[in-house]
């Protein structure tokens, strides 16, 4: 299970990282857009062009920080640490889908198997943190019982 978890963290990894240079570089093309816009005689075209340059920049700007955030929080998860306990970082197995605790990544196939990266701040990741094997709870209606942690 130790090779799951690393090809686990390793996509999601891969993912933030992904997430980071593409708003970075929409960040620098809208930049460059903005500033390749000439001054032409219809003065309020050229405010609107750059007032849409500047949010684009604002909203790349707010996915970038998000992503941040998210390589943040896989790094500071400790993937060889197991415990009886789920905690960042625990691939966690229920009746309900396998759960790797970490980024909301959503859905990660590995070797033919779904596994759903999720944040612990999420509404199941919030119920599953702390828990040991055997607890048991509904969401969505749904009954869901961890059956191991790794």
């Amino acid at each position: 299970m130790i090779r799951i978890k690393e090809e686990l963290f390793k996509q999601c990894l891969h993912y933030v990282e992904e997430c980071i240079n593409t708003a970075q570089l929409a960040i620098e093309d809208a930049r460059s857009s903005a500033n390749d816009d000439t001054k032409s005689s219809a003065g309020d075209k050229f405010e609107t062009g750059r007032e849409m340059m500047q949010q684009e920049i604002d909203r790349n700007r707010k996915q970038l920080e998000e992503a941040k955030k998210m390589r943040l929080a896989l790094e500071q998860i400790e993937n060889h640490q197991v415990s009886e306990i789920i905690h960042s970082g625990s691939l966690v197995i229920t009746n309900f889908g396998k759960f790797y605790i970490s980024i909301s990544r959503g859905q990660i196939q590995v070797d033919g198997i779904n596994y759903f990266a999720i944040s612990a701040v999420s509404p199941i990741g919030l119920k599953l943190m702390r828990q040991k094997i055997g607890y048991q709870f509904d969401f969505n209606g749904k009954p869901i019982v961890i059956e191991s942690i790794f």
